[in-house]
């Protein structure tokens, strides 16, 4: 698949996997991506799929029900009682988010004090591509070992997930191996912490002042 496909229809949705999860009968928006990624989302539940498979995945369809399977063995199934409206169409290539002056100004001054995230950091490359955007910084530490680093301004659960996402596509090329990752804003909520956490990001909150006048800036680490 190589565009963005949306189906609106009556629907049923069993998930099996860690556990299992039954969504009863109604309408719903199917959306499937050119990544791969499949997601069923509601009129309401704001931004949030009310299930979804990351890619990889592999995708089944006949008329009447679409099951998705993923490496981990779980599988989403959506038994379709009327197709109400379906639509496809290629977005292009994604040049991804321009960061606003601050983040760019804090990307660039960390990227030249690396050290100061972790003393044996060096930078791999700022702007490190991936094929869903970049990642802010990739570095390595005298173990070899990888971090993905994600910068914000102010950060919030969305911006981890983000770094997630980084993480599992740079994970793809063997070259790097297992990566871990790092989010660093001039403040972190105490959501995005503690979900960060979970997940084995570490936080970092910086100060942008210490950070433009010397080198003695303080971080503090979560």
């Amino acid at each position: 698949m190589s565009s963005l496909r949306i189906i609106i229809a009556d629907c049923i949705v069993t998930y099996e996997g860690r556990l299992g999860a039954r969504l009863p009968l109604a309408r719903r928006m199917i959306m499937m991506k050119a990544d791969g990624s499949f997601s069923i989302h509601s009129d309401s539940k704001a931004f949030k799929p009310l299930n979804w498979m990351n890619p990889p995945c592999v995708i089944t369809e006949e008329e009447d029900q679409i099951i998705v399977r993923n490496k981990k063995g779980e599988e989403l199934r959506v038994e379709i009682a009327q197709r109400i409206h379906e639509y496809e169409m290629e977005l292009g290539n994604e040049p991804g988010l321009e960061k606003d002056g601050v983040e760019k100004e804090l990307q660039e001054l960390i990227a030249a004090r690396v050290t100061k995230l972790q003393d044996d950091f060096e930078l791999i490359r700022r702007e490190f591509p991936t094929d869903i955007g970049p990642v802010d910084l990739l570095c390595r530490d005298e173990k070899g070992v990888c971090t993905a680093v994600e910068i914000k301004r102010i950060g919030e659960i969305a911006g981890v997930d983000q770094l997630l996402r980084y993480i599992e596509r740079i994970e793809r090329d063997e070259r790097y191996g297992k990566v871990s990752g790092m989010f660093v804003a001039t403040k972190i909520k105490e959501q995005a912490k503690v979900y960060a956490q979970s997940r084995n990001i570490t936080c970092v909150e910086i100060d942008l002042i210490d950070l433009r006048e010397s080198d003695s800036n303080s971080l503090r680490l979560f």
